[in-house]
């Protein structure tokens, strides 16, 4: 699982109004989605562009406030401070996909990966942190979450795809056309839309999402900031999935770094909205699963 990322996201969103003439005004705006720089450009009229950039802004806030491990007073700080929190209704939807990503990729998709996080880049314990964890150790009910003493959590291994997913549906409901979001991951609305792959080659994307994990982008002490629960090592140097959404293509990238072939197909089986997985090695073998 991820934890608190230090490299930079960017968000950039290109969209046009529907009914709107590709020669109608652009405007840009810029800010900061989730602890990175953002960009968002929209062309359409005066009015439809404020109600836009308004909207998008209001969901970027909500990211910010539910999944910063940034703020003190986000929901997932305050979960972690006292160890139980009430649950919107968008976060109880998010824990319900989580537990479906845990059991499809044998547990190696597990938020309760950070205390071991913060151990590592801490230099404090990461035998007895590991101890910690375990998403079946959570008593979740649907209006309340509750941690085990010395728990925590980070949903950094799906926030971005679900607030990638969250302004697409915004923009769409706007009545935004073909629209590429990137909030650290992509979603395309419409489309086609050509997206170069590390693994090497072109996606194409129409209506689905894409998300790359690549452990070895940051380093944490003699390993990776992509951390298992178990302790396996990264199986892969780069791991892309496309999905009908960017949330779920976003948490198999991140927990598919730890699968083989073989697994990868059992989670993509039990996983509907998959649609290609890419994944190279170090050596620089290709597979497509």
């Amino acid at each position: 699982m991820s934890a608190p990322l230090t490299r930079r996201r960017l968000l950039a969103i290109a969209a046009s109004a529907a009914l709107v003439p590709a020669t109608a005004k652009a405007e840009t705006w810029r800010g900061v989605a989730l602890g990175a720089r953002a960009t968002i450009t929209l062309r359409g009229s005066t009015a439809w562009r404020a109600q836009a950039f308004a909207a998008v802004q209001a969901d970027i806030a909500r990211a910010e406030a539910l999944f910063s491990l940034y703020r003190p007073d986000s929901w997932i700080s305050r979960l972690n401070a006292a160890g139980r929190a009430d649950l919107p209704g968008e976060v109880a939807a998010l824990l319900r996909q989580i537990s479906t990503l845990h059991r499809a990729t044998e547990g190696q998709f597990d938020p309760t990966i950070q205390p071991l996080w913060t151990a590592m880049a801490e230099g404090g314990d990461g035998q007895a942190a590991r101890q910690a964890i375990g998403w079946g150790k959570l008593s979740i009910t649907p209006s309340e979450i509750r941690l085990q003493p010395r728990q925590a959590l980070s949903l950094n291994g799906i926030a971005q795809g679900w607030a990638t997913d969250r302004v697409a549906a915004t923009l769409r409901d706007r009545g935004a056309e073909h629209v590429l979001v990137q909030v650290g991951e992509m979603r395309a609305l419409e489309g086609p839309f050509r997206i170069g792959l590390p693994e090497g080659g072109m996606a194409t994307l129409t209506d689905s999402a894409l998300a790359t994990s690549a452990p070895g982008v940051l380093r944490l002490g003699d390993g990776t900031h992509i951390l298992s629960p178990d302790g396996r090592r990264p199986r892969w140097a780069t791991l892309t999935v496309e999905a009908d959404h960017a949330s779920l293509a976003d948490g198999l990238s991140t927990a598919g770094i730890f699968l083989n072939p073989d697994q990868l197909r059992r989670a993509r089986a039990q996983l509907p909205g998959i649609r290609r997985i890419w994944a190279a090695t170090d050596t620089g073998d290709i597979a497509q699963i």
